[in-house]
């Protein structure tokens, strides 16, 4: 590992499965061309995610990736930063009596895309999302035998399971720097892991990933051109009430039945 880098960042990339470390480092080095202050900048700040876990999602081998899902930040909260999108780790049990667990209800992104699975698998209806409708859902999937899954663990497994690279368009959360700033010093960082991604899908004669995109920040990604080598299925973040009826979100994540247990 090359020794300009930062050690914290060096000791983090231990986290990522051996067939990303190389791809890593090279976007490490592409963000330090960019803004040769970003790093150790970066390295002397408090950010989020905690414990070494900025490179958490890449822990999956890169010949399982067939999504890259790709949101805006980690959670502006240590104990829901988990460096993989969307997973808060604040949050375990996904059902209660009353519906969703209070837990999946504090964290909005989480409840809506909840209710879109829900929807488009239907099991709920667009027009009635309501907490006694969720309750009724709720009563199935936690009654004895239930194929449901009970647990976020089980969803992040099932998502992995289906390929899904679980990333952010910014990979630190710091409450002084605007998240559109800390994005735009990883963009480079990005483009170096779409390039080896289409790289290494068409030197095995694959088609690329599905790269989904999620908000305005992610979005933003579709100015690079690699991005065009993808299909692409893009939508705004799951924090807006609309995302749950987002009819192309529904249509992709509808024949991976997410909230039931798999093999």
């Amino acid at each position: 590992m090359p020794s300009s880098l930062p050690v914290s960042l060096n000791q983090a990339l231990e986290l990522a499965h051996p067939s990303w470390k190389p791809i890593l480092i090279s976007g490490l080095n592409a963000v330090a061309a960019a803004d040769p202050a970003y790093l150790p900048s970066l390295a002397e700040s408090s950010y989020l995610p905690t414990q070494g876990r900025i490179f958490a999602a890449f822990a999956k081998p890169i010949d399982e990736v067939r999504y890259v899902l790709v949101g805006e930040g980690p959670y502006p909260r240590e104990e829901s930063a988990t460096g993989v999108c969307f997973m808060d780790g604040a949050v375990e049990s996904l059902w209660s009596e009353k519906g969703l667990s209070k837990q999946v209800n504090r964290a909005t992104s989480l409840r809506n895309f909840m209710k879109m699975l829900l929807v488009a698998d239907g099991m709920l209806d667009l027009e009635n999302t309501s907490g006694e409708a969720i309750a009724s859902v709720s009563a199935k999937a936690r009654a004895v035998g239930s194929s449901f899954i009970q647990t976020l663990t089980e969803l992040q497994g099932n998502l992995t399971r289906h390929g899904f690279l679980l990333l952010n368009a910014s990979l630190v959360f710091r409450p002084d720097v605007p998240p559109v700033r800390d994005a735009k010093a990883w963009r480079p960082f990005l483009e170096v892991v779409l390039n080896a991604l289409v790289a290494h899908f068409v030197s095995k004669d694959l088609p690329a990933p599905t790269l989904v995109l999620w908000g305005k920040i992610a979005e933003q990604l579709g100015a690079l051109d690699v991005t065009a080598k993808f299909p692409r299925a893009v939508s705004e973040h799951p924090y807006n009430l609309s995302f749950i009826g987002n009819k192309a979100m529904q249509d992709l994540f509808s024949p991976m039945h997410l909230l039931q247990r798999q093999k």
